[in-house]
């Protein structure tokens, strides 16, 4: 079995945003040589999130509204974390709706994915670099 394990860095300016990181997953699909396996896409930070979904801004804006009605930034007393003098108690908690990882076929040296699936970096917490762990296994 081969492998590829590469790692994607990203820094948002923002507190919050949604990065469509298809085509530097495809890339590295490509780069590894497997015809037929699994890649793995891991946001490897506790506030953010790899997930797959539509390209669409409006669903953006709805999971931007969605997730700050669930748990909203402030007041930032409302999060028990918070009090170790951090700020990003949702952060975590929307990480934690939205996902730490995705898992997606290859097939035939390409992701197998729905005609519009994507995958997607969410950032939470921005405005610092992290990082994305990408592995692709297989033959």
């Amino acid at each position: 079995m081969k492998s590829l394990t590469e790692h994607l860095w990203f820094e948002v300016p923002t507190r919050r945003g949604f990065l469509n990181i298809t085509p530097q997953v495809e890339a590295l699909v490509r780069r590894s040589g497997i015809q037929e396996g699994l890649c793995l896409v891991n946001a490897m930070h506790i506030t953010a999130s790899v997930f797959i979904n539509d390209d669409e801004p409006g669903l953006h804006q709805d999971f931007e509204r969605w997730l700050e009605g669930l748990a909203p930034h402030e007041p930032l007393s409302r999060y028990q974390h918070n009090r170790t003098g951090e700020d990003n108690g949702d952060a975590h908690l929307k990480r934690t709706v939205m996902g730490r990882e995705v898992v997606v076929a290859v097939t035939d040296g390409k992701l197998d994915m729905g005609p519009w699936e994507q995958i997607f970096y969410g950032e939470f917490d921005g405005r610092r670099r992290k990082r994305v762990l990408v592995k692709v296994l297989g033959e």
